[in-house]
């Protein structure tokens, strides 16, 4: 069957200046905020998971693609999600977390992991293969007719099993549709120190990747999924920051996107979109870059209703409230591999990072046990709602929704909520509504 997210790239030809964009999270209130949002507009979701996350041993979610997807549709259905209107993407899938091993071991792993998540049946794969291997010469960038021959091999094991082991067991399953390139930091965030200018994707760059791609793939026989190849990575100058974000100026991207123009069966993926004005995103999405991820945009959200409640049990419950917030950076500091590389400064600066920086390390330890219980109890200290003076206070938009009868004071349902106000953003830049509108006819 063939995939609808192909008509992203029908609606943008065509010169409608549609998108989609990218759950990129495990959460579980972040992923019910999104379903919301879906049921709510009557449009489709994507929901993505990526390859440090998820894989064939579990990554650090504990999850392979097909746990993921059981988790994901076990929401759906809680929800009464329609899950025609579900799809399901992996990320940088590639070596990203076997590139301490030579090619060949890196490669065979990478092959798995494609296979994985196809058999699990996602239908969206990015396949990522610009990182240096073991055996890869450090001192230079690599090639990118290197990089395309590698991801050319892992389309092949997408292919082979989708057409030998999905579409066997069920005739009517959703082939996959393909992302190629990474001109953006690695999965997580950018490390260190902010850096300064973004450097974007220049055309000649762009069109030298895509050739080297569609070459590796023609070369090894790969017409069929060449042609269901929609998108590329890109560089369009935008990137989160500590405390702030590179804003995308259409003028610096103008002349890539102008390239994009040449190009009928593709379009720009956006990552690391977090941050951006409504304003911003809708921009990129007419400007061709139709499929906008986010990720840390969202856990941020989900971190400040969090706070917000915790604030508000501290003040009802003083000593005996369940101490959320230090809990979850006793956890931080506790166990810094998770934010060490990307935080820099004074301790006082880390400290105040690890709360509140936006490139959102917290959604790391959230799983904590301590930091679940500690949760759960806050959870249970306000399961009769918020005081409306202290909802007032701390989450004022949901106080008025409140108070207007639309939205429940529960502290699931105020979660969940103030989520979708960031989606609420993303969706006003895609209008993926009129997307599904343009599938079912």
């Amino acid at each position: 069957m063939k995939n609808p997210l192909k008509q992203i790239v029908t609606v943008q030809k065509q010169g409608k200046a549609v998108g989609i964009y990218s759950c990129c999270s495990a959460n579980e209130h972040v992923i019910r905020a999104a379903l919301k949002k879906g049921k709510d507009t009557g449009s489709c979701v994507l929901i993505e998971s990526t390859a440090n996350q998820c894989d064939q041993y579990g990554g650090y979610t504990g999850m392979t693609p097909a746990d993921f997807r059981s988790f994901v549709y076990r929401l759906a259905g809680e929800m009464q999600f329609d899950t025609s209107l579900l799809f399901l993407g992996g990320d940088h899938l590639g070596p990203l977390t076997f590139a301490d091993r030579n090619e060949e071991d890196a490669m065979q792993e990478a092959e798995e992991l494609i296979r994985c998540y196809v058999s699990a049946g996602f239908t969206k794969i990015h396949i990522d293969t610009s990182m240096r291997l073991a055996d890869d010469p450090q001192d230079e960038k690599l090639s990118d007719e290197v990089i395309a021959r590698r991801g050319a091999r892992l389309a092949k094991a997408a292919e082979d099993t989708f057409f030998r082991i999905v579409l066997k067991e069920n005739p009517d399953a959703v082939e996959p549709v393909y992302i190629i390139g990474s001109e953006v930091p690695v999965p997580g965030g950018q490390q260190g120190e902010e850096s300064g200018e973004l450097q974007i994707t220049s055309p000649d760059d762009f069109r030298k990747t895509l050739h080297a791609f569609e070459q590796a793939f023609l070369e090894s026989g790969l017409e069929h999924a060449w042609k269901n190849v929609i998108g590329i990575v890109v560089q369009p100058g935008v990137e989160e920051k500590d405390s702030g974000c590179v804003e995308y100026d259409r003028e610096k991207a103008a002349a890539l996107c102008a390239a994009l123009k040449d190009c009928p069966q593709i379009v720009f993926e956006g990552h690391s979109t977090d941050y951006q004005t409504k304003l911003k995103l809708r921009e990129m999405v007419e400007d061709g870059i139709a499929i906008l991820k986010v990720g840390p945009g969202m856990t941020f959200a989900l971190r400040e209703a969090l706070y917000a409640l915790a604030y508000a049990e501290n003040e009802l419950y003083g000593y005996q409230s369940s101490h959320f917030i230090e809990v979850l950076d006793d956890a931080m500091a506790a166990n810094p591999g998770y934010w060490k590389k990307h935080y820099a400064g004074s301790e006082k600066e880390i400290m105040l990072k690890r709360k509140y920086s936006f490139s959102d390390r917290c959604r790391y330890y959230l799983p904590d046990t301590n930091v679940i219980e500690s949760r759960k109890k806050m959870m249970r200290h306000l399961e009769n709602g918020v005081p409306l003076n202290l909802l007032s206070q701390f989450m004022p938009v949901q106080y008025v929704r409140v108070r207007e009868g639309t939205l429940p004071n529960r502290p699931k349902d105020l979660i969940i909520d103030h989520i979708g106000d960031t989606i609420d953003e993303y969706l006003y830049a895609t209008r993926q509504q009129e997307l599904f509108r343009e599938v079912s006819q």
